[in-house]
């Protein structure tokens, strides 16, 4: 089982998050993430959002750090990446 993590630099809700993933099935991803502790609410669309308090928890975890290029480049080759809906102008 490989899960990969990138740097927390991502703003949101008053944190700074990373993307954990899987290049391999979303099942591997689940799995990790539940023995992480990490909450389901958490996935977003084919990564799950973790924040920066918990990315030495990941890493101990086993999770492979890389770069959120790489993280991008993993799920793409793996066919996995899932991009955001488009809601359209004026749409939610």
């Amino acid at each position: 089982m490989t899960v990969y993590i990138d740097p927390p630099t991502w703003p949101g809700h008053g944190r700074v998050w990373s993307h954990l993933i899987s290049d391999v099935s979303y099942d591997e991803l689940h799995a990790f993430a539940e023995d992480l502790g990490a909450p389901r609410r958490a996935f977003e669309r084919d990564h799950y959002d973790i924040p920066s308090h918990r990315y030495e928890d990941a890493v101990r975890a086993g999770a492979v750090e890389v770069s959120s290029r790489e993280v991008v480049r993993l799920l793409y080759g793996a066919g996995l990446r899932r991009a955001k809906r488009w809601a359209g102008p004026g749409g939610s």
